[in-house]
C-alpha cells in the first residue's frame, strides 16, 4: 500500500519546475540571499502580488514602491542563517528555489508573521 504524501504548506511556490518543466530537487543550505516585500495589510500586499503576478515590474522595483520595513531597497534582506529567522518565514525561504528579481520565484500567498504579511523570493543558497 502506497504511503500517502504529506500535505503541501500553501506558502510554498507555485512550482519548483525550471524552464523545461521538470523539478528541481533543492540542495541542504544553512543560509540564504532573501528579498521581501513587507506589508501591515493584507489588500497592499495582495496589490503587490498583482504587480509580480502581471510582470509589470521586477521584484526589487515592486519592493520598494510597496514594502514597509527598513529593507526598502530592493526588499534586500542580505544573507540570513537557518535559526535567524521567524518560524513561518524561514519555512517559506527555505523551501523557495534561488531567483532573479527579473525572473522571481516567490510564494503565491502571503506569509503571515509578527511583522505584517511578506511576499518572499531567494537570490542564492548556501
Amino acid at each position: 500500500m502506497a504511503k500517502k504524501k504529506a500535505a503541501t504548506q500553501q506558502n510554498t511556490p507555485a512550482s519548483n519546475a525550471d524552464d523545461s518543466g521538470k523539478e528541481q530537487k533543492l540542495k541542504p543550505a544553512n543560509s540564504v540571499v532573501v528579498r521581501h516585500i513587507l506589508c501591515e495589510k493584507h489588500g497592499k500586499i495582495i496589490e503587490a502580488m498583482g504587480k509580480l503576478d502581471k510582470k509589470e515590474l521586477p521584484f526589487d522595483k515592486v519592493a520598494e514602491l510597496y514594502s514597509e520595513d527598513k529593507a526598502k531597497k530592493g526588499g534586500s534582506l542580505g544573507s540570513m542563517a537557518r535559526g535567524s529567522m521567524v518560524g513561518p518565514f524561514q519555512d517559506v525561504a527555505f523551501a523557495l528555489p534561488p531567483s532573479t528579481c527579473n525572473k522571481p520565484i516567490y510564494n503565491k500567498e502571503p506569509v503571515k508573521t509578527k511583522f505584517g504579511y511578506h511576499i518572499i523570493m531567494v537570490e542564492s543558497r548556501k
